[in-house]
C-alpha cells in the first residue's frame, strides 16, 4: 500500500498529459490575431530568459511594450536582452535578477523596481520548476511550492500597488499566471503543500499548479470587489517543447524527446495565448478565467471552490506575514 501515494500522482499526471497530446495532435496551434500596439506600457515576465517566457517577452517587445525579464540566471537573462535588441533595435527590454525560491530576493526585486518609478501594466507569472528532486529553499519550503506558487504570490502582492496605479477603467492592468493542466490531477488537501513531508515530485508539481489557479481566481475576485482597475487570469500553454522536462528520468526523457518534436507546441506557438491575455482588446476587463489555445475553458472543479481559495489565501498570508486585507489599503 505504501507505493500507492507515489504511483497514483504519476499515473494521473501522465494520463492528463496524454489527453493534452491527443488534443494537440488533432488541432492546429492557436494563432494570435493582430493585436494593437502597446507603446508606453511596461510588463514583467518571470522566467523570461528562455523557453516560453522568452517568447512571451519577444512577442510583447514586438508590440512595443517595455519588458523586464526577471530571472535567476543572469548570464541567460543578459543574453536574452541582447538577442531581443539585435532583433529589434528599438526594443525596450531589460534584465533584473529574481530568484523566486528566495523570499528575500523577491522583496529586493520589488524594491529595485519601485526605485525605477516605472508603471506596470502587465505581470506575467511564468517561471516554474517541474519534477525537481526533493529539496527545501533557504526559507524552508518545498521547491515546487516555493517557485511555482509562493514566490509568485509574494511578488504579485507586493506589486499590486503599482499595478493599481497604472491601470484605468478603460485600460486595466493585467496579471497573467502561466498554469498547467497538471492542476486537474492535484489533491485538494493542500495542508502539506509547504513542506511535502511525504514527497512525490509529481504530486508536488500538480498541487503547486492548483494553488496558482486558486490564487488567481481569489485575487481577481478581491480586485473586482474593491473596484480596482486590475484583472487576473490563468493561461494554460499546453505541452511545450522547453527544458522544463529536464528532470524526467532517463527512460522517460528518451521517450519524451521524439514525442516533443512531433506533438509539443513550440515556445512561440504556446506564447500566443499568454500574449493574447496581456494585450487583447476583447479581454479588456475580463478576468478570473482559464485560457487555453486562445479561448476560455473550464479549469478543474476544485479550482472554483471559494472556500478552498479563501483558506489557501489566509494560510499563505500567514506564512508570509502579510495582512489578508492588504487590498483594502490600496
Amino acid at each position: 500500500m505504501w507505493i500507492l501515494p507515489q504511483i497514483g500522482p504519476v499515473l494521473k499526471l501522465y494520463l492528463v498529459g496524454l489527453r493534452v497530446l491527443l488534443y494537440q495532435l488533432l488541432h492546429r496551434a492557436f494563432t494570435s490575431p493582430v493585436l494593437p500596439p502597446q507603446y508606453g506600457k511596461v510588463a514583467i515576465v518571470t522566467g523570461g530568459a528562455r523557453g516560453l517566457g522568452y517568447e512571451v517577452a519577444r512577442q510583447l517587445t514586438g508590440l512595443g511594450m517595455h519588458v523586464i525579464i526577471a530571472s535567476r540566471d543572469e548570464e541567460q537573462g543578459l543574453a536574452a536582452v541582447k538577442r531581443l535588441r539585435e532583433e529589434r533595435s528599438a526594443a525596450q527590454v531589460d534584465f533584473e535578477f529574481l530568484d523566486l525560491a528566495s523570499l528575500d530576493s523577491v522583496r529586493r526585486f520589488v524594491c529595485r523596481f519601485e526605485d525605477r518609478r516605472l508603471p506596470l501594466h502587465a505581470l506575467i507569472n511564468n517561471a516554474a520548476v517541474m519534477l525537481v528532486p526533493e529539496g527545501k529553499t533557504e526559507d524552508g519550503f518545498e521547491l515546487h511550492f516555493a517557485v511555482n506558487y509562493l514566490g509568485h504570490f509574494l511578488l504579485t502582492r507586493l506589486l499590486l500597488g503599482v499595478l493599481v496605479r497604472s491601470g484605468t477603467d478603460e485600460a486595466r492592468s493585467r496579471i497573467v499566471s502561466i498554469c498547467s493542466a497538471a492542476h486537474y490531477t492535484a489533491d485538494t488537501d493542500l495542508q502539506d503543500l509547504p513542506s511535502m513531508q511525504c514527497y512525490s515530485p509529481h504530486a508536488a508539481y500538480s498541487c503547486s499548479k492548483l494553488a496558482q489557479v486558486l490564487f488567481t481566481y481569489h485575487l481577481h475576485q478581491e480586485l473586482q470587489s474593491g473596484g480596482f482597475p486590475v484583472t487576473a487570469s490563468a493561461v494554460d500553454p499546453g505541452m511545450v517543447d522547453t527544458d522544463l522536462y529536464r528532470n524526467l528520468s532517463t527512460p522517460a526523457w528518451l521517450v519524451q524527446r521524439p514525442i516533443a518534436r512531433l506533438l509539443f507546441r513550440s515556445p512561440s506557438q504556446a506564447a500566443s495565448t499568454a500574449v493574447l491575455a496581456v494585450a487583447s482588446p476583447e479581454l479588456e476587463g475580463v478576468g478570473g478565467c482559464y485560457l487555453y489555445e486562445g479561448r476560455r475553458v473550464q479549469s478543474s472543479t476544485a479550482s472554483y471552490d471559494a472556500e478552498l481559495q479563501a483558506r489557501l489565501w489566509r494560510n499563505t498570508c500567514s506564512l508570509l506575514g502579510l495582512p489578508e486585507s492588504q487590498l483594502a489599503c490600496l
